[in-house]
């Protein structure tokens, strides 16, 4: 005979009671303006690491309150991770940053994105220059096969304002490096392709500056022992950042005679246009 259980608040999962509705499994509070969350998975989401989806909740006018966002998660992953701001009068941020596990959220499952690889052609480096909650896409990224399969080396840049707003993808780097998962998914050693260059711009950290900057002047390059800079015939790039970035970023890599790519047209770098912050 099956052995009945009881029904307890612990064990109880909730009926949706929204459109698309997913459940939260988790939430971090990373700094008082930054949080992570995760949630469950549709069970016919199919993604690319890199793409995003759009996710909300209802609004005042019980109508969905929607926002793009990159999933942090990789493809293979069993839940889907989030990144995100808080912004206190923000229409979403201000409600979303208060989710706990058990809520749920609206997640439409169609994603979408140009941070993929099938947007670049094959290259030897691969760039990844984000700014605040920029890195949720390369977080996917970081933890798809396919990126150290295609590429021998893979740095990640995350320039912030403050020390502690770098904490979210200095842990994750970190436990990347230690996950034996990864290792026995990537191949032991896997890890070693990636070269962790996170700045500040306001806080004293180790190494100040925007990146656009420190790559203007070469500081980057003399950092890493890169020679002569970024190259077409091998580096890639992807960015990810507010508007007024993405487009330094554009100007510098054009200025390296690189191409913009995109899914339909593969080239040597592309900008995720969806993402402003």
């Amino acid at each position: 005979m099956t052995e009945m259980k009881p029904v307890t608040e612990a064990t109880a999962v909730k009926a949706p009671v929204l459109p698309d509705a997913q459940t939260v499994t988790e939430v971090k509070h990373w700094t008082d303006s930054l949080f992570s969350f995760k949630v469950s998975r549709p069970a016919s989401l199919r993604f690319r690491s890199g793409e995003f989806v759009m996710i909300g909740l209802l609004g005042d006018n019980g109508k969905p309150l929607l926002r793009a966002y990159s999933i942090a998660s990789p493809s293979w992953d069993e839940e889907l991770e989030f990144y995100s701001i808080k912004v206190q009068d923000g229409p979403l941020t201000s409600k979303l940053q208060h989710i706990k596990a058990g809520d749920q959220i609206i997640l439409r499952p169609k994603p979408v994105g140009t941070l993929v690889h099938d947007a670049l052609l094959p290259g030897k480096r691969l760039w990844f220059f984000a700014t605040g909650t920029g890195f949720a896409p390369f977080a996917s990224l970081l933890r798809e096969p396919q990126t150290y399969e295609d590429y021998d080396e893979i740095i990640i840049t995350h320039t912030c304002r403050e020390v502690d707003e770098l904490e979210y993808g200095r842990h994750l780097i970190e436990d990347i490096r230690q996950d034996e998962m990864l290792a026995e998914l990537m191949g032991e050693g896997f890890a070693d392709k990636i070269r962790y260059y996170p700045t500040t711009t306001r806080e004293k950290s180790p190494k100040m500056g925007r990146i656009t900057e420190l790559l203007k002047d070469g500081t980057v390059f003399a950092d890493l022992g890169i020679d002569g800079g970024i190259k077409p015939d091998t580096d890639r790039a992807m960015v990810c950042g507010s508007l007024a970035f993405n487009l330094d970023i554009k100007e510098i890599l054009e200025g390296f005679d690189l191409r913009e790519g995109a899914n339909s047209e593969p080239k040597e770098f592309v900008i995720e246009k969806a993402f402003v912050g």
